[in-house]
């Protein structure tokens, strides 16, 4: 079974406020935006939704309003959908050819591929392992993590230094190409983010 990875670029801490933001304009434009969306959720997670689980609508409701959320974890999944929708509306999405599909432990590879080359601030394990801003409940998927401008800003300076360093030595980390393919692609991701101050990137696994 393959797995996806999602990724937007935007402003972290201007998406997580909308987080409980309560503004019914907002609500309107969001669904606006996925209604059909919204109805092709429901229908494939029909079975869910007749035990008891929120509609799409419902959860991005309590997502804007703060709550309430279901009390039943199984239920949480309907909430990260919510807010990924929230990403996909108000952020830019960002290339993930190197990430999608993806089988097994690949987030785990291409970290060890960033440890490599001294990147240690940022993991893209982060983004299927991580949690969402509170107040939302944590859901396995989809996984949900970020990388905030600040981490972004070491990652590019661990990444300079060990550049500088291999430049000097003549000897690179032995990467197979796929790896350092799909590094090269988390450095873009945070090369874009640098350029906008106050940006950072937020991924989702599914």
């Amino acid at each position: 079974m393959s797995s996806s990875l999602s990724v937007y670029l935007l402003d972290v801490a201007a998406t997580s406020a909308l987080i409980g933001c309560r503004d019914d304009d907002f609500l309107t434009a969001v669904r606006g935006g996925f209604r059909d969306d919204l109805a092709r959720d429901d229908d494939y997670h029909r079975h869910e939704i007749e035990k008891g689980a929120p509609t799409a609508d419902e959860a991005l409701r309590a997502v804007i309003y703060g709550g309430p959320f279901s009390e039943d974890r199984n239920h949480a999944f309907q909430y990260g959908y919510a807010y990924r929708r929230l990403c996909e509306l108000t952020g830019s999405f960002l290339p993930n050819d190197c990430f999608t599909p993806h089988k097994g432990d690949w987030l785990s590879v291409v970290d060890q591929g960033l440890h490599a080359l001294g990147v240690t601030a940022v993991s893209v394990d982060d983004f299927g392992l991580g949690t969402p801003p509170a107040p939302l409940p944590y859901a396995y998927t989809p996984g949900c993590g970020e990388w905030a401008p600040e981490a972004i800003a070491e990652a590019l300076r661990q990444f300079e230094a060990t550049k500088r360093a291999v430049d000097e030595s003549g000897q690179a980390p032995p990467l197979e190409p796929e790896v350092v393919e799909a590094v090269m692609q988390c450095l873009d991701w945070m090369r874009q983010a640098e350029a906008r101050p106050g940006y950072g990137v937020i991924g989702f696994r599914s």
